[in-house]
C-alpha cells in the first residue's frame, strides 16, 4: 500500500513538473509540497546533530552527519515528513522535518577564498565599512531588499550585497 501511495505521489508531482515546464514556470516558481510551503526555499539547521539520510526514511543509510546548528540548507524537495536538502558545497540528502529550522542564515561567498567581504554601515557600498568576513562565516539574515542583506552574527552587524551570500535567492525579499 505504501508503495502504490509513493508511485501515485510520484507520479502527481511529475505530472506538475511537466506542466509547469510546458508552460515556461522555472524551478523557483513551483509549489509542490507536502507541507505546502514553496519548493525550493531556503531553511537552517536546528541542532549541531543532523542525521542526512540516503532516502526519506529512518531506515535508510546515514550518508553523514551535520554538527552545526545554524547552517543554512535549501529544500530541494518533500516526501511526508522529510526533506531533501542541499548544502553550499552541492551535498544532497534527506532530513527528518523536525531537524530544520524556518530561521534565515547564509553563508559568506567569494570568487576566492582568501578575498574578504564587506559588510557595510548601511546598504550603499560608499558608506563605511563595519566589517570584513571571510568566505564560509555564517550569518543571520535579518533583512534583504535592494540587492542588499542585513546580516548579523558574533562580532559583526550591517549590509552585504545579496549575491556574496548562499542562502537567499537573488533579489528575494526577505523581511
Amino acid at each position: 500500500m505504501g508503495c502504490v501511495r509513493s508511485l501515485r505521489l510520484l507520479a502527481a508531482a511529475g505530472a506538475v513538473w511537466f506542466a509547469s515546464c510546458a508552460t515556461g514556470l522555472a524551478a523557483k516558481e513551483m509549489v509542490v509540497s507536502a507541507s505546502g510551503l514553496p519548493v525550493p526555499r531556503y531553511v537552517s539547521l536546528k541542532s549541531d546533530h543532523v542525521n542526512v539520510r540516503v532516502g526519506p526514511t529512518k531506515d535508510q543509510d546515514v550518508s553523514w552527519i551535520y554538527t552545526r546548528a545554524g547552517l543554512p540548507v535549501e529544500i530541494t524537495a518533500e516526501f511526508e515528513n522529510w526533506r531533501r536538502v542541499r548544502d553550499s558545497e552541492g551535498a544532497e540528502g534527506w532530513v527528518y522535518h523536525s531537524l530544520l529550522s524556518g530561521k534565515r542564515t547564509a553563508v559568506i561567498t567569494m570568487k576566492r577564498k582568501d578575498e574578504l567581504a564587506p559588510i557595510y554601515d548601511s546598504p550603499d557600498a560608499a558608506s563605511g565599512v563595519a566589517a570584513r568576513l571571510q568566505a564560509g562565516v555564517v550569518a543571520s539574515v535579518k533583512r534583504c531588499v535592494g540587492g542588499w542583506c542585513r546580516i548579523n552574527g558574533s562580532g559583526f552587524d550591517g549590509w552585504i550585497e545579496q549575491q556574496r551570500l548562499w542562502g537567499v535567492y537573488a533579489d528575494e525579499k526577505v523581511n
